[in-house]
């Protein structure tokens, strides 16, 4: 039965509230969306200072992530009916809504006597009291009760919309932080690979922040003046996240603003377009590298269709290209779809996985030891 509803997402990068109504009807690989309407509503700017004070070890508290987590509840109700409201739809047509939240702290590993865990912020009650409907929230936990990491997630979405029985592809998110799905032609749930591959625009967003007052680097324009500073490249790629072998996943609390702070501090001398240079060539070089070392030698790919915010920065694409000139380079657009859309698009149908009682982690991406149903939900009555 066809439904109608929405889909809820706030990554990395602190761009905003992506929001997205679609219909949908069927599961797992007869799942059918049509996309009907897609904002991204920007952040107020005192609640993303919380945001960002609450990722931060040495400013959260407990008080700030209590009051967070109602305040971004309510943020993420009232943009999605904004966006409902804009497009003259009632609410009461909305089945359900599926909100990804706020990731505040992500821990892949035990790590003394802190355990694997990922806290989202929204709460789903407080979404409920704005949308009047059924909320589908939390959706990481299970995975990590699991023995997983709990993301990536949103491959399991990839191979149920984009897996193909000729192509080999690679679905390549360029968020704050980049991350790949790759489906090998005629794929099976098993054969999907997924890992992040490090910072995508979440460094470089800072920098152009600290260092031009914009909020990014517009069509890669800053990075195309620049140099590399060999220097700064080489202390980048030492990070050990980048020595890890897949299934892998990072984020804010490895590559975020407190990290990004002290290397501008250090490279205080060198030109502000060679540093943005850097940043983007590192996004460019750890992708590239990835699917060298873990894809292509050893299961082939015919192309790579990119989504997220830095797929709208040509440097970035252009130079993938120039260094995988055997793949086709694409954008999630060629198939149909709103890259900036994508993931929250990808949770509206997890969320419908959820209702429907169906597993819908891949235990190969997240490294989970047996498939659960992913996500809580909350009942309007």
């Amino acid at each position: 039965m066809k439904q109608m509803a929405i889909g809820i997402m706030s990554g990395t990068s602190l761009d905003g509230i992506d929001v997205v109504l679609a219909n949908i009807e069927g599961t797992y690989t007869d799942t059918m969306v049509d996309m009907l309407a897609f904002k991204t509503i920007p952040f107020e700017e005192q609640l993303k200072q919380e945001i960002r004070q609450a990722m931060n070890e040495k400013a959260a508290s407990p008080a700030l992530l209590s009051s967070l987590n109602m305040k971004l509840g309510y943020a993420f109700g009232h943009a999605a009916k904004q966006l409902c409201d804009e497009h003259h739809i009632p609410l009461k047509h909305i089945a359900y809504v599926a909100s990804h939240g706020q990731t505040i702290w992500h821990i892949n590993e035990d790590q003394h006597h802190f355990i694997k865990s990922s806290l989202q912020l929204g709460d789903p009650s407080a979404i409920a009291s704005i949308v009047q409907t059924t909320v589908i929230s939390n959706f990481r936990t299970a995975d990590i009760a699991a023995g997983g990491v709990g993301a990536p997630l949103v491959p399991y979405v990839d191979f149920v919309l984009f897996s193909d029985p000729i192509c080999s592809r690679s679905l390549h998110n360029l968020g704050g932080i980049s991350n790949l799905t790759y489906l090998p032609k005629g794929s099976k749930e098993d054969d999907v690979i997924a890992f992040d591959t490090g910072p995508a625009n979440m460094m470089i967003d800072y920098a152009m922040q600290m260092l031009y007052h914009r909020p990014f680097d517009e069509d890669g324009k800053i990075a195309e003046q620049g140099q590399i500073i060999s220097d700064l490249y080489h202390v980048l790629k030492r990070h050990p996240f980048f020595q890890l072998e897949p299934p892998k996943s990072t984020g804010r609390e490895v590559f975020g603003d407190a990290y990004t702070d002290a290397i501008l501090k250090i490279y205080h001398h060198e030109k502000p377009e060679d540093i943005i240079h850097t940043l983007t060539v590192l996004t460019v070089e750890t992708m590239v590298e990835a699917y060298q070392r873990w894809i292509i030698p050893v299961h082939g790919l015919d192309e790579i269709i990119f989504s997220g915010g830095g797929t709208y920065n040509r440097f970035i694409l252009e130079s993938v290209q120039k260094r995988l000139p055997d793949i086709k380079i694409k954008k999630l657009e060629d198939l149909g779809y709103n890259s900036k859309a994508k993931e929250a698009l990808a949770f509206l149908i997890l969320g419908h996985e959820t209702l429907a009682k169906n597993p819908a982690n891949l235990m190969k991406a997240t490294g989970a030891k047996r498939k659960v149903i992913l996500g809580q939900v909350t009942y309007w009555v």
